[in-house]
């Protein structure tokens, strides 16, 4: 089986047609084995609101930078606001972007509560005074959002051979969904990083490309990047870790990144929304059917069993909850209002960080003197699989 070379368009009309739901359960089962990447069409949500979200979003940015601070997202410790262009990290490099991290509305944390329960809120709007639309907008899109990703979950379950409420168990009244309003500016050569390779952090995420520039891409299991360009009435569904943690490795998780846009081009925008699970949810696997696993065991198999260069977030045994692997992701993506907020915790993901460094800077070293130990300047071979990489984290970002 050759990795792939496009990315899948499903219309999600015929899984509302009991004539048509087993055909897009077996397309959907196959883009969740191969891909982990896809786009759905026909979302049941209509084009003029794909297009007032869009314009509410891009207006964002042409606030009076003033405003735009007054909700910097280092103001609250929920993680939520704005963020100035390059504040956030992303394998270790800034990302060329601004934008605006937004939630579903939530009681604020009491002091009896896990300190993850900070990332509920509190939420940052732009004043009415400069958007009146917008709050309205976006909080009509997040529900809209919401129905649409519990259904599409709903169906995963099915395509894995499981009941369609399979994964209800993994979700609560204090489910939390966010969204963000990226910005990526043109920087002159279209190769720069926009955002870094990762992988997103929650159960699954639905973009919506808000301009018409290219620049999103997923890598396949050869390493190679596959384009995913704008398709007007399309979001582009992407796996998150916090699926493939929970179906134990059968769902994909896919790296992918975005390019900023070449000079002269304008700004990318974009739109994502990041379907969450609760926070409170531990870390035990589904019961996949175990010819599912076998399916998914196969195609490992024929792709030499290579997944990925990006660091796998939820590490069983690491962290008791979600909330808890979720929380260090945001400290490690923003590292100032961990500053502000979690000293203690960033101070330990920096140590951690430079153990990683120095593990990857002695296998290097290693492999550079068994280079010279082989006779007749032969070079000892060092299958991929071997070479210790430097991690990368799972992120929400398009």
């Amino acid at each position: 089986m050759a990795a792939f070379q496009e990315i899948p368009v499903l219309d999600l009309s015929k899984a509302r047609s009991p004539e048509t739901k087993s055909d897009f359960l077996k397309d959907l089962l196959d883009a969740l084995l191969t891909v982990g990447f896809l786009y759905i069409k026909n979302t049941g949500i209509p084009q003029e609101t794909f297009d007032r979200v869009c314009e509410e979003g891009i207006k964002f940015f042409d606030l009076p930078e003033a405003e735009k601070l007054r909700i910097e997202m280092k103001q609250k410790p929920s993680f939520l606001g704005y963020s100035r262009l390059g504040n956030e990290i992303t394998a270790h490099k800034a990302d060329w972007r601004e934008q605006l991290d937004l939630g579903t509305e939530h009681p604020a944390r009491t002091a009896k509560d896990p300190l993850y329960y900070n990332l509920f809120g509190p939420l940052q709007w732009p004043s009415e005074q400069y958007l009146p639309e917008f709050k309205r907008v976006y909080q009509e899109y997040m529900e809209q959002m919401r129905q649409v990703s519990e259904f599409f979950t709903s169906l995963i379950a099915e395509a894995l051979g499981m009941e369609a409420h399979a994964f209800d168990k993994f979700f609560d009244a204090h489910q939390q969904h966010k969204l963000k309003i990226i910005k990526y500016p043109d920087n002159g050569d279209g190769v720069g990083q926009g955002v870094g390779p990762h992988k997103d952090s929650m159960l699954s995420s639905y973009l919506l490309q808000a301009s018409d520039h290219e620049g999103l891409q997923a890598q396949n299991t050869r390493g190679e990047w596959i384009d995913c360009p704008p398709i007007r009435g399309t979001l582009v569904v992407a796996v998150g870790q916090g699926l493939e943690a929970l179906t134990g490795g059968v769902t994909q998780s896919t790296t992918h990144r975005v390019l900023s846009p070449p000079a002269g081009a304008g700004p990318r925008f974009s739109i994502p929304f990041f379907q969450g699970v609760s926070y409170d949810a531990e870390f035990e696997s589904m019961d996949v059917p175990e010819h599912v696993r076998a399916l998914r065991d196969q195609v490992l198999a024929q792709t030499n069993g290579r997944r990925d260069d990006v660091e796998f977030t939820f590490v069983k045994g690491r962290w008791k909850h979600l909330g808890e692997a979720t929380l260090m992701n945001r400290i490690k993506s923003h590292p100032d209002v961990g500053e502000r907020w979690y000293p203690d915790l960033l101070a330990q993901i920096r140590e951690e960080q430079q153990q990683q460094q120095a593990a990857a800077a002695a296998t290097t070293n290693n492999a550079k003197l068994s280079e010279k130990s082989m006779p007749d300047g032969g070079i000892a071979e060092v299958h991929p699989q071997q070479r210790q990489k430097q991690p990368q984290q799972a992120i929400e970002a398009h």
